[in-house]
């Protein structure tokens, strides 16, 4: 059995991390072919202006316990996306990604999160005017 640790597709910006993706004006996700591992620099580069997870995704190894979004014996996340994306609005095609062997939401769901995986985005809090970060009405941030 492979002993690589099953990884969280919707982590932090954070050295270690790795670039999943960068999200596109459409609120879509493209994914990177290879595997990019987030160094100190681009850190600190992402953190200058808006937040770094409203312009990429990023993976990192799933925490379980230590994850609001953990249940108890799965990721809870997946299962919200699943439910509130119509099925229309899904993938036919399995997105290309560096992660797939070892993501949580892969294992967890199979290719239903995968094809829907390029639709989620890890920050959509929105920043108010004050500077506070307010939850969009309509949308919730998964991670």
């Amino acid at each position: 059995m492979d002993s690589k640790p099953l990884l969280c597709p919707s982590s932090q910006c954070e050295e270690g991390a790795i670039l999943l993706g960068i999200v596109l004006q459409n609120g879509t996700v493209a994914f990177a072919a290879e595997r990019i591992e987030v160094d100190g620099e681009f850190v600190k580069s992402a953190q200058e202006g808006r937040s770094p997870e409203k312009r990429f995704r990023f993976s990192s190894p799933c925490v379980k316990c230590g994850c609001k979004q953990w249940t108890g014996d799965h990721c809870s996340v997946i299962d919200k996306v699943l439910k509130s994306v119509p099925p229309e609005a899904a993938g036919s095609d399995l997105p290309q990604c560096s992660i797939r062997e070892q993501c949580r939401w892969f294992h967890q769901t199979g290719a239903a999160a995968c094809e829907i995986c390029p639709l989620v985005i890890t920050d959509l809090m929105e920043e108010s005017e004050q500077g506070r970060r307010d939850e969009r009405p309509f949308a919730a941030s998964f991670a």
